[in-house]
C-alpha cells in the first residue's frame, strides 16, 4: 500500500538545512506539504518588528521550498483544525513538526498530537531548535539548574551537539496542492522603512543567515572576546534575528564556531549557552515572561511613572549612551548587547520602572524578539531571575559609556545633536562648560535634555529598595511547573 503525503508544520524553523521534521518527511519518499499556520493571537503574540521580519522570512522560505520542488501554504486558524483539514484535503497520513519549548506552546502541541493521533494520523515531533533538550540537562537530583555556570558546565560535559542535518535537495510535490489562505497584508508600520534600510530584503532568509555566520567565523570571531562589548565596532555576529526565526540553527552555529577554532570561540559559544539557559528556564518556569521568579520582587517598591518611561523609549533621558541605544532600536529594530544591559539597568534601577514594561517594549521593537531570552535578560538585570545580576550591580551609564564607547563614536552616530562635543564631554554633556556647549551647538533643555535623574542619587535610592528584598533565604523561587 502506497504511503500517503506528509505535512510538515513549520513554526520558527524557516530553513532547509538542519531541519529534522523536514528532513524526515523528505526521506520518506512521499509527497511533502509544508504549512505555516497563522494562529489566533494569544499572550506574547509577535510584536511589530518581529511580525515584519516573519513576513520576510516566510517569503524567503517559500522560495526555498518551491526551489526544491515542494509546496508551502499558509493557513489561518486553530492548528488542530487546520492540520486535520489539510490531511483530509491531501490524503496525508503523517504530520511532523519541530518541538517548541515554551510550556504553553508545548501543551498546545500535545493536545494537537493527541487529536491527530485519534484521527488515525501518524505524528512526529522532532528536536530541532535547541542544542540540548530541557529534560536532558538537569542536576543529579533531577531539578533545573539555577546557576548558569553550573548549567553550562553540565552542557559542556555532555557529548557535543549532533552534527547539523544536510538540506534535502528534492521534495516530492503533491499532484494538486491545496490553496493558500494567508491573512490579508496589513499596512507596514511607520518604522518599517528604517528596519528595511538596516536589514535589506537581500539579507533575509537562510542563505543570508549562513553567509553572515560564515563572515563572522572568518574574521570577527577571533576578536570576539575583545570587541563584543564595543558598540561602535562590528564585533558581534548579528545572527540573533536569524536564530530567533530559525533561519539558522544553534547546532549550525556551534559547529561552525568550533570548526573555526578561533580565540574568541569559547566566549561566543558561552553566549549561545546563555540562550539555551533562558529556554531551559522558561521550559521549567512558565511564568518567566510575566512574573519575577524570586516572588518577593512582586512587591518591589517601583515608582509611579510620570513620563519617564516615554522619555526612555524615545531616547530623551539626558544620558547619551542610553539615548543612543534607544534611538538605534527605534531606527533599526536591533540594539547592541552591551547597550541593552545599560539601557535596561537605567530603566529598572535608575528610574525604578518595572522590568516588565521594558520587556514589553523590547518585545514590540526588536526584530530578534525571543520570548525566553527577552524575559530571562530582563529578569537578570532586575535581579529577580535565575542567576541574576547582584542587587548592588547598578550600571553607571556614564562610566559604562566611557569604558565601552571611549571616543563617543556610537553616541555621535545616533545623537547628531551632540556630535560636535569633545570626547571628554560626549557622555556627560550636562557637566560641560557653557562655552563648550555653545561651540558644539548644544542647548541643554532644548536641543538635548537635562538628565532625568542624577545617577548617584538614583543609585542610593535603588540600593534602599533592593535592601528590602535582600537575602537569598527570603528569595524563594516560583514553584516549578510543567
Amino acid at each position: 500500500m502506497a504511503k500517503g503525503p506528509s505535512v510538515v508544520w513549520s513554526r520558527r524553523d524557516f530553513r532547509l538545512a538542519d531541519n529534522p521534521a523536514l528532513a524526515e518527511a523528505a526521506a520518506g519518499g512521499s509527497p511533502v506539504l509544508v504549512v505555516f499556520i497563522h494562529e489566533p493571537a494569544g499572550a506574547w503574540a509577535d510584536g511589530a518588528a518581529a511580525a515584519w521580519w516573519l513576513r520576510r522570512s516566510l517569503t524567503a522560505f517559500r522560495r526555498q521550498i518551491e526551489g526544491i520542488g515542494g509546496t508551502l501554504v499558509e493557513r489561518q486558524g486553530e492548528p488542530t483544525a487546520v492540520l486535520l483539514d489539510l490531511a483530509r484535503e491531501t490524503g496525508a497520513d503523517t504530520v511532523l513538526w519541530n518541538d517548541r519549548y515554551a510550556p504553553v506552546a508545548r501543551a498546545a502541541d500535545d493536545r494537537t498530537a493527541e487529536a491527530l493521533s485519534a484521527a488515525g494520523l501518524r505524528v512526529r515531533c522532532c528536536a530541532g531548535n535547541l542544542m540540548f533538550a530541557p529534560e536532558a540537562v538537569q542536576t543529579p537530583s533531577g531539578q533545573p539548574y539555577q546557576l548558569f555556570g553550573a548549567f553550562w558546565k553540565a552542557c559542556l560535559n555532555r557529548a557535543e551537539p549532533t552534527l547539523p542535518l544536510p538540506a534535502p535537495t528534492r521534495l516530492e510535490a503533491l499532484p494538486q496542492p491545496p490553496a493558500d489562505d494567508p491573512p490579508p497584508l496589513m499596512p507596514e508600520p511607520p518604522d518599517a522603512a528604517g528596519w528595511a534600510a538596516a536589514w535589506p530584503q537581500a539579507e533575509s532568509g537562510e542563505a543570508a543567515a549562513i553567509a553572515r555566520l560564515q563572515a563572522f567565523v572568518d574574521a570577527p570571531l577571533s576578536r570576539y572576546g575583545i570587541t563584543r562589548d564595543l558598540p561602535d565596532q562590528a564585533g558581534t555576529s548579528m545572527l540573533s534575528p536569524y536564530l530567533a526565526f530559525g533561519e539558522v540553527s544553534p547546532r549550525q552555529i556551534w559547529h561552525s564556531a568550533r570548526l573555526a577554532s578561533a580565540l574568541g570561540g569559547d566566549a561566543f559559544l558561552r553566549e549561545l549557552g546563555w540562550r539555551e539557559f533562558c529556554w531551559h528556564t522558561l521550559a521549567h518556569f512558565p511564568d518567566l515572561p510575566d512574573l519575577p521568579l524570586k516572588r518577593p520582587f512582586a512587591d518591589f517598591p517601583w515608582l509611579p511613572d510620570d513620563g519617564r518611561f516615554a522619555a526612555w523609549t524615545t531616547g530623551r533621558t539626558g544620558y547619551p549612551i542610553v539615548d543612543a541605544g534607544m534611538r538605534a532600536l527605534m531606527a533599526t529594530g536591533w540594539m547592541h548587547n552591551r547597550v541593552r544591559m545599560i539601557v535596561a539597568s537605567f530603566l529598572v534601577k535608575d528610574l525604578l520602572i518595572p522590568w516588565q514594561q521594558g520587556e514589553a517594549w523590547f518585545w514590540d521593537r526588536l526584530v530578534d524578539a525571543d520570548l525566553a531570552c527577552n524575559a530571562g535578560n530582563w529578569q537578570w538585570v532586575a535581579g529577580c531571575g535565575l542567576d541574576a545580576a547582584p542587587y548592588f550591580r547598578i550600571f553607571n551609564p556614564v562610566l559604562q559609556a566611557e569604558k565601552f564607547d571611549a571616543r563617543g563614536r556610537f553616541v555621535r552616530q545616533w545623537l547628531p545633536e551632540l556630535a560636535r562635543l569633545p570626547d571628554m564631554f560626549i557622555h556627560r554633556p550636562a557637566t560641560a562648560p557653557a562655552d563648550v556647549l555653545a561651540r558644539a551647538g548644544v542647548r541643554l533643555g532644548e536641543t538635548y535634555p537635562y538628565p532625568l535623574v542624577e545617577h548617584g542619587m538614583a543609585r542610593r535610592r535603588a540600593m534602599v529598595a533592593y535592601e528590602q528584598m535582600r537575602g537569598s533565604e527570603r528569595f524563594p523561587l516560583a514553584a516549578r511547573q510543567g
